[in-house]
């Protein structure tokens, strides 16, 4: 049997995390409870893996952001079992002849990615709080909702739409604690061809455990900022968009 104090113990923790902490145990096994707790949320992440996107449910949301309406493309994965066993088709187009021909400065994309359900709970809100955020300081393309899609998808919809950088945002990969988290991935200049070291990532978004909105868009901002500055995302740039707030104690001493 376990010892109360024990459990008291591990629960304050636990309240400070989503990790499974201190899970006890009955015998040599975990509590049904733990066991049970375990069961729901591996079948949550499978669900919100397997679950596909309503695109047109999506598209008239993001509608009502403000920036037009959204075309929606897909990738070569003709559905989420090719998606998953095939991920070199999620990075390349099925037709993007839908997608408008513009010359905005920043572009959106829309992915579905590894948790369509992320996507449907939080992308909306997250690309206002961007919108917001950027003010007006840039030209925006129309947004675009891809569907089968891996984040290399963006550089052929970012050529084709003719934006110098692309915002996209895409459902992460669910895991046992959270299975409906967002990751905005940015490119500045962007092609077929850019790897990973080209982008930066602004990951676990999901309010109000994970990052929030409004949060998460003042990093990207920050980031698209200096990508536009510097010439290029990636490696070598860094978020500074809490540097002011690094720097604040130390000012004040000095006065």
């Amino acid at each position: 049997m376990s010892d109360p104090v024990v459990q008291d113990f591990w629960a304050e923790l636990r309240a400070t995390t989503q990790a499974r902490i201190g899970l006890g145990r009955t015998g040599d096994a975990l509590p049904t409870q733990r066991v049970l707790e375990f069961r729901s949320a591996h079948a949550a992440a499978r669900d919100a893996v397997h679950q596909p996107l309503d695109a047109e449910a999506l598209a008239e949301q993001v509608e009502a952001v403000g920036l037009g309406r959204p075309v929606v493309v897909t990738s070569q994965a003709s559905d989420r079992s090719e998606y998953l066993r095939r991920p070199d088709l999620g990075r390349t187009p099925a037709d993007l002849s839908a997608v408008p021909v513009g010359t905005a400065e920043v572009g959106f994309v829309l992915a579905d990615g590894l948790s369509p359900r992320a996507l449907a709970d939080h992308g909306v809100s997250l690309l206002s709080a961007l919108v917001d955020e950027f003010g007006g300081t840039y030209s925006l393309a129309p947004p675009v909702i891809a569907t089968q899609a891996r984040v290399a998808l963006g550089d052929h919809i970012a050529q084709a739409l003719g934006v110098q950088t692309l915002v996209l945002l895409i459902g992460e990969r669910p895991g046992l604690s959270v299975a409906d988290s967002v990751g905005v991935y940015l490119t500045h200049l962007p092609r077929p061809g850019r790897t990973d070291a080209d982008r930066n990532c602004v990951s676990n978004i999901h309010p109000p455990e994970g990052l929030g909105y409004e949060l998460a868009a003042r990093v990207v901002a920050g980031l698209v900022s200096g990508a536009r500055k510097l010439g290029r995302s990636g490696v070598e740039l860094k978020d500074t968009s809490r540097a002011d707030a690094l720097a604040a104690p130390s000012e004040i001493l000095e006065l």
